[in-house]
């Protein structure tokens, strides 16, 4: 039977959180022989096929579990689901969120068989009342304006943009890659308010924030390919305080090395209020737990050289400037 939308799910290792999510695409309103639904494991995985496969009879839709070839990241998952999907509606999920019960519904209801278009529905992220850095950081999901844990694009859209670059390895900007070019080929994205995700916040190891930095590689990958619009929508200015900071850092050895110890003083004494100032914004709404705080004043401190690395090392790889 014809489908009317399909669903792509990149996957890795999560088989707990990906169940949850299946289990809400099994809740839609939308009758199960209407949608189709693609889960895709970042590399060869042959235990989530086979657990997949025992539970594919549980679900009142078509689940196809499949895989690439090697670990490529999420882009090159999703670029296997869509172009093996079997609707020319694709809509696009985390194995890490939950889908309201009307999901897909919202996007159809849209959708109006417009050949060229894209969808980007309503993520909410539950927060407690105090919560951690990440959490808050996870929270603003919900005020982006494009993201591919709840969206939908036209088969036609997705082949005519080429889809998902897969040089974004990570999680991290290859969303807003996909956004960029929708809006560089006039596709229209419509903002879709009855489309509703749930994103829980996942469980954070301490330090997680130091982890991240890694992903500054692909803030100049999409720089490169996109600078007026990075500047528009993702970062207005650079990241001076993190320059700075590393600035200052320099300095002080310098100066210390020269035997200038005055100098070498005031020059740590900078990078230490600096290093307060960014450590107190980050804690400006967020937990006092004093494990927290803790967590905050030391990856504060060690944050901005971690950046201001992973940024020289993209601009390494990708022979492009970004401040």
């Amino acid at each position: 039977m014809h489908k009317k939308i399909s669903v792509v799910i990149p996957t890795y290792n999560r088989l707990n959180l990906l169940f949850n999510c299946l289990d809400a695409l099994n809740k839609q309103t939308l009758p199960g022989c209407d949608f189709e639904v693609i889960v895709v494991n970042d590399g060869p995985d042959n235990e989530m096929i086979e657990s997949l496969s025992r539970q594919k009879n549980n679900y009142r839709f078509q689940l196809f579990p499949r895989y690439t070839a090697e670990k490529k990241g999420p882009a090159a998952a999703r670029n296997l689901g869509w172009l093996t999907a079997s609707a020319p509606l694709v809509a696009f999920t985390d194995d890490d969120c939950l889908p309201h019960t009307d999901w897909l519904k919202g996007f159809l209801d849209q959708h109006h068989s417009r050949e060229l278009a894209a969808y980007s529905g309503k993520t909410v992220v539950p927060l407690y009342s105090h919560p951690t850095d990440f959490a808050l950081n996870t929270s603003r999901l919900s005020e982006a304006d494009f993201i591919t844990a709840n969206c939908a694009c036209t088969k036609a859209a997705l082949f005519k943009t080429g889809g998902f670059d897969e040089r974004f390895a990570m999680a991290w900007r290859e969303d807003s890659d996909l956004e960029f070019k929708l809006m560089q080929a006039s596709i229209p994205i419509f903002r879709n308010e009855a489309a509703v995700v749930v994103h829980p916040v996942r469980e954070a190891s301490w330090g997680v924030s130091l982890k991240e930095q890694c992903k500054g590689i692909y803030d100049v990958l999409l720089f490169k390919k996109y600078p007026e619009l990075y500047r528009q929508k993702i970062q207005r200015s650079p990241i001076w305080t993190y320059y700075l900071i590393v600035v200052f850092a320099l300095l002080s050895l310098y100066t210390l090395f020269l035997g200038y110890h005055r100098a070498s003083k005031w020059s740590v004494l900078v990078m230490l209020f600096l290093i307060t100032c960014f450590a107190l914004k980050r804690l400006q709404k967020t937990s006092r737990s004093a494990v927290h705080v803790a967590e905050m004043l030391i990856t504060s401190a060690i944050i901005p050289f971690l950046s201001v690395y992973f940024r020289i090392c993209g601009v390494i790889r990708y022979k492009k400037l970004l401040f």
